[in-house]
This record gives structure tokens, sequence and C-alpha cells, in this order.
């Protein structure tokens, strides 16, 4: 038998009897394409080597491990060549032994000469590792890693969570990606220590720069829960498997990413009160009215997850069964004979709660709580114009619900109570790529320091408060967040300039006046200490806004429009100074006070 299998290995690699499929690696966001793991089939019939795990295997026995990979290497590339309109712009992932990244051979061969025949730059290509093979000399491989970095290839780590040295590899190897293993997604939607690991390894991955892979998501449920632990890219059977031909991701795919994501982001723009019931809603069994019971405790004994069924009719839900209910009804000395073969609406619960899908949680929640002790866990209907949507049960509610609240809080200033920076980070980004049209000003309080000097950190607060109410108050901004100190950002859902906010910059600057004393009021300027220690006029506080929106400017992430911010700012302070100064020295900010106070009266 050896002998047979190293012949249909020689058979293999000299007829060169390999095939490339592809299977697709989705940004997680959005479901686009990020790039494609090249996956190496044997298509030789009635081989002794069955899959390509044991082909490589038999490979590294036989001393043959480079002429093998070097074979599925170009196989790929020409697969990547022919299936793809080239240039190919997407990331190809290639499994590389480690040992054969060391071999010379292997630094001659793959160049960026090699890969031009095929139209691929090496910033496209990704070198998989994987964490099954033991690296003995890790510093001769970390040259190595660092000798491909420099000419611009990724690196991933392979299987993380299959091996004992993936966090050893890890932080030796710093890699680009790390791709978990397929059994530490499975069931990750039911297993706690499963789920904890991997929210681990993506709370590294954010102190560390590095992007997660899920590999091997194979149910919506799987899917689900590696998007709200924040993994940022997917590949599995559910989202599609591999093939020869490159194909669009399905749209039913496409539609639950979106479901998922529009659940997961209510959270990010504000608390509990702002957030529908129909981000909590999922589809579960659904009966008609003549459906016998028999039948439905059959479907509660098949499906042990199954904490209850709506019946609807005519699409509109008419009662609901749980299966602690249904149990009572089929117990004692008659209830199995009395009711097994009725209607299922004999006996369903015609009283239950039902709300609409628009329905904020927090008032669901106190509806859910109004109900009798008897009643307080059935699960809740939602309904879309009174037709059945999907029910919400009490453990998601409250959890979401206390979940929601304990993010608000943690991520809020604690003067304001508005979102600080990470929600603000990640309401931008969610406009990226979510709205349509959007603007984004930055607003910031000018001479805020001085008066913060001459009057005290508490009446300075009054003015970080005062400007936070103002823009509350602005029912039409899409989102309020405050960066720090006296810097705040505003969202607004359509396209506009800084002139749009100019109502409300009048309005801070005039209600602003009552926090000085009238002595200054009058001379028009507040006199203190400058940074060198001499005394100097500073002019009143005002408020600068800078705006940038996607009508007029190019903006492809968080960082570019953060950065554009900044240097609209600066401009922006060093034009308002040179104007407060000439206004000050020559009298003119003093009529513009008196005129602010008469429009006060």
């Amino acid at each position: 038998m050896p002998h047979k299998i190293q012949e249909d290995l020689n058979y293999i690699i000299d007829n060169k009897l390999i095939k490339t499929v592809f299977q697709p690696i989705i940004l997680l966001r959005d479901g686009s394409v990020f790039g494609h793991e090249a996956l190496s089939r044997i298509t030789c019939k009635n081989s002794s080597i069955k899959n390509p795990d044991q082909l490589f295997t038999e490979a590294a026995k036989h001393n043959c491990l480079w002429q093998l990979e070097l074979l599925c290497r170009t196989k790929a590339l020409e697969a990547a060549f022919v299936y793809m309109v080239p240039p190919y712009n997407k990331k190809l992932f290639i499994n590389v032994n480690p040992y054969t990244m060391n071999d010379e051979s292997f630094k001659r061969g793959f160049t960026r000469e090699f890969l031009m025949q095929y139209s691929i730059d090496p910033n496209n290509i990704i070198f998989e590792i994987t964490e099954k093979n033991v690296i003995t000399d890790i510093n001769s491989f970390k040259s190595i890693i660092t000798y491909y970095k420099n000419q611009d290839y990724g690196i991933a780590i392979d299987d993380t969570g299959s091996g004992y040295s993936g966090l050893n590899l890890i932080s030796e190897v710093n890699p680009h990606f790390i791709k978990l293993d397929m059994n530490l997604i499975r069931d990750i939607n039911k297993d706690r220590l499963r789920y904890s690991l991997v929210k681990g390894m993506v709370e590294f991955s954010k102190a560390a720069n590095i992007s997660i892979i899920a590999e091997g998501i194979e149910t919506y449920e799987e899917l689900d829960t590696v998007i709200n632990l924040g993994v940022q890219y997917g590949q599995g059977f559910y989202i599609q498997r591999p093939e020869e031909e490159i194909r669009d991701i399905e749209e039913t795919v496409l539609k639950s990413i979106e479901v998922i994501n529009a659940r997961k982001n209510y959270s990010i723009l504000g608390a509990a009160s702002k957030i529908t019931i129909i981000n909590l809603s999922k589809k579960t069994i659904v009966v008609h009215p003549n459906v016998r019971v028999y039948d439905v405790y059959e479907l509660f004994r098949k499906n042990k997850d199954c904490f209850g069924i709506c019946v609807i009719d005519d699409n509109v839900p008419v009662g609901i069964v749980t299966r602690e209910y249904i149990a009572v009804k089929l117990s004692g000395n008659y209830g199995y004979s009395l009711y097994y073969n009725k209607y299922i609406s004999e006996i369903m619960d015609r009283d239950f709660l039902k709300v609409e899908e628009d329905m904020p949680v927090n008032v669901v929640s106190n509806l859910a709580m109004e109900r009798p002790n008897e009643k307080l866990y059935d699960f809740i209907v939602v309904t879309s114009s009174n037709k059945y949507s999907g029910t919400v049960t009490i453990k998601d509610l409250l959890q979401k619900s206390t979940e929601l609240e304990v993010s608000a809080a943690k991520h809020q200033n604690p003067l304001t109570g508005l979102p600080g920076n990470i929600i603000i980070e990640q309401t931008l980004s969610h406009i990226l790529f979510n709205l349509s049209e959007y603007s984004v000003a930055y607003l910031d309080i000018d001479n805020f320091k001085v008066f913060n000097d001459v009057y005290g950190f508490e009446k300075g607060d009054k003015i970080i408060m005062l400007l936070s109410d103002i823009l509350r108050g602005h029912n039409e901004l899409y989102f309020v967040g405050h960066v720090g100190g006296d810097d705040f950002v505003a969202v607004v859902d359509k396209c506009v300039n800084s002139k749009y906010f100019m109502l409300l910059k009048e309005k801070f600057e005039r209600e602003v006046l009552n926090y000085y004393s009238d002595a200054d009021k009058k001379r028009g300027y507040i006199i203190s200490y400058n940074r060198k220690g001499e005394i100097e006029k500073f002019p009143f506080i005002s408020l600068t806004c800078v705006v940038v929106n996607n009508e007029t400017s190019n903006i492809d992430n968080v960082f570019d429009m953060t950065e554009k911010l900044a240097n609209l700012k600066k401009s922006a302070k060093q034009q308002l100074r040179i104007q407060q100064n000439y206004a000050m020295n020559s009298g003119k900010v003093i009529q513009s006070i008196e005129a602010s106070l008469n429009f006060a009266k």
C-alpha cells in the first residue's frame, strides 16, 4: 500500500492532476467579496490518495512537497487569471507550508516577475501559514516572514485555534490576518466557551491591528453571531461553497448580512429608546388554527430549542402556544385524551402580547413587565401592519436592553451623556457605507480655556452643557457625539455646508454671553495671563463649525474624514483669530455684544 501511494503521488504531480477551486472571503459588514482562498482538488480517479490533506501529508513524507505546492500555486494563479477579469484586484489566499517558504527555490520562483504574467500584484497575494505545521526555528522563520512582507505580500495565520502554539506564532509573526479554525466557529451561537474565545480574539485583533477571518460559517446563526462579535471577514458553506468558477454571492446571503448588520448597527446610534423591536425579532415556527394539537406537540418534541409557536390565520397572529402551556394541557389524568385530537385553536392562548415592529424596545420591555405573573415570561409576537413578522423572547429582550444601556453608559461622555469617541467612530463608519447622503460637522468652542481659567471649571462645564443642549434640541441632526473637552461631532443625513449650522452657532454665541460678568461684557473682552505669563486681552467664546459631505468630498474611510475635518478646523480657527484680534482692537466687538444682548432682551 505505501508503494501504491507513492506511485499515485508521483503520477498526480507528473501529470498535473490538480485543479483549483475558489471559496470567497467576504467583508461581513456588507457582503462584498474581499478575496478568494485557492483550494486544491485531486482530479485523478481511482487514486489511493483520497483528499487534499492526505495528498500534502504524503508529499511531505516522500520529499516532494515543494513540487506539489509549486503545482498547486501555478494552477491557482492560472485559474485566477482565467476565471476572473484581469487584472485580478481581489486578495488571493494561497496555502503555503512554512518549510516551503524557507526554501530558496520558493524565493527565486515566487517573484514579482512571476506574478506579472498572471496580471496579479503582490499586494493581492496572501500567504496562509497553517498553525498545524510546527515551526522549529522561529527566528529563521521570522526573517523569512519579514522578507515577504517587504515584498508587499500579505501574511495570514491559518487554522488558528486548532493547534497548541497559535498565540506564540501570532505574537512572533504579527500577521495581517488571523483565520479562525472552523471548529471554533461551529455552533458558536450555542457554545459560550467558543463565543468567549472568539470575542477575546476580536478584542485582541483590534488592539493589534490584525484582521479576523472566520472560517467554516455553515449556518445563519453562526453568521449572526460572528457579525455581532465584530469579526471583520468570513467564509464558509453558508456564504458559498468552493467552486471552479467565480460566482457572485447569492442575494439571500447578502440580504441576511444586511439584516444582521442593520440589527447590530442600531446599538451604535443610541439608547434603547431609539431602537425598535424589529431589530430583535426572529422568525419562529408558525401553524394554522386548524392544525391538530398532537401535530403541535410533535413540533415541540422534534425541536428541542423551540420555546413557543405562533398560531396565524391569513398571516394574522391569533394565538400562541408555549412549550410549558401545551405540556400542562396534556398532563393530568384526562388531559391527553381530552385535548390530543382537538384543533390547536381550541386550546391556544388568545390573550398574548402583540406589538408593531416600529415600537421602541424600552416601551415593549415595560409592556412585557406589566403582564400578570403567569404570563410574564411568554414570548412577544411582533407584527407589521398587524401581519406576523416574528417573535422576541423575554430573555433576548432583557439581555439586549441591558446590553444597550450598559454600552451607552460605558461609551458616553460623563458630563453631557452624549456618545463618546468609540461610538462616534462606529457611527462615522456606519454612515460611510450606509447613507446615500451625509454631512459631518466638527464643532469646537473657541477661547474656552481662558474662560475656564478666569471663571472656573464649574462655569466651564455649564458652557459645555449649553452647547450639548443646543445640539440635542436640533431635531434634524442624525447623530450628535461629544469628542471630549469642548469638541463635538454632528451628523446630518443630507448634504449641507457650514451655513446649515449658522442659526445654531448664533444661538450658542448669544446665550453664552449670559455667563460673563457685567464688567467683562461692558469691556468687550476678558483679561487673563497668556502662556508666557503676560497679561493679555482675550475675545469672548465663539463657535467654529466645519463640515464635510459626500457630495463635495470623496472620502473612503474614517481616517481621511477626520483628517480633512481637522485641517478645515485649523484653517478656520486661524482666520477667526485674525478677525477677533482686529475686532477687539477696533472696538467693533463691543458693538456686536451690545447687539446680542439687546436681541436676548
